[in-house]
């Protein structure tokens, strides 16, 4: 049966691989599942036809048969539970990947959601100044109490597993702040991600959608 996903048309981010589809991506190289990627556009992200996939008019959705799946924690799970390679074998450590999963998304990533709509779509408020130091400090301490998890280890609980994919797509987002540098052991387990061949696999697909096409002439 043909895995389908949707992506972004032209993604936001200009093809850095900040977009969602890119952990799904990452996801299917590492499960080594092919799919087909539908393009969509903001407008048709909006229309009845992408919101019977996806009640929230967003990216990414999963087609597989009958089954449609939302939410990239979602997808994610559901590939790592049906294919090998992104839970361990063992019953507790699988849990303990999933629940580094629900710790990425609910945990972590707020707080750097956060910062990134206080630095771009808030910045020119009167209180921006105000806010951002606050913002940028609860984005601290989460960064501690995981670089102090983390501590020497390569991955957070053994081997990699879906809650490293998702947590380093989580700290992505936290590299154009430069807060993440301030981390050094967190940078090298960002970077130790991106340097997966399946990682490189998902940002060229995507890479190759978004990249700036060169002028004719």
């Amino acid at each position: 049966m043909t895995i389908v996903i949707t992506a972004f048309e032209r993604s936001p981010d200009g093809g850095k691989g900040l977009a969602r589809d890119t952990r799904v991506r990452w996801a299917l190289e590492e499960t080594g599942q092919p799919c087909e990627v539908r393009l969509v556009s903001f407008q048709a992200m909006k229309e009845p036809a992408h919101l019977r996939l996806h009640p929230f008019g967003q990216i990414p959705t999963y087609e597989e048969g009958d089954l449609v799946l939302f939410e990239t924690g979602a997808i994610i799970l559901h590939l790592a539970q049906r294919h090998t390679g992104l839970l361990p074998g063992d019953a507790d450590a699988r849990a303990r990947a999933v629940a580094w999963m629900f710790a990425a998304l609910n945990t972590v990533e707020p707080p750097i959601l956060d910062l990134v709509i206080a630095r771009i779509h808030e910045g020119d408020k009167p209180w921006a100044a105000q806010r951002l130091p606050l913002v940028e400090a609860r984005v601290r301490q989460r960064l501690v109490q995981l670089s102090a998890r983390l501590g020497d280890a390569p991955w957070l609980d053994g081997g990699f597993s879906a809650g490293d994919l998702m947590m380093v797509s989580v700290l992505l987002r936290l590299r154009a702040s430069g807060i993440l540098d301030e981390f050094p052991d967190l940078a090298a387990y960002v970077a130790r991600g991106e340097a997966r061949p399946a990682y490189r696999r998902a940002f060229a697909a995507q890479w190759a959608i978004n990249a700036p096409q060169p002028h004719a002439g």
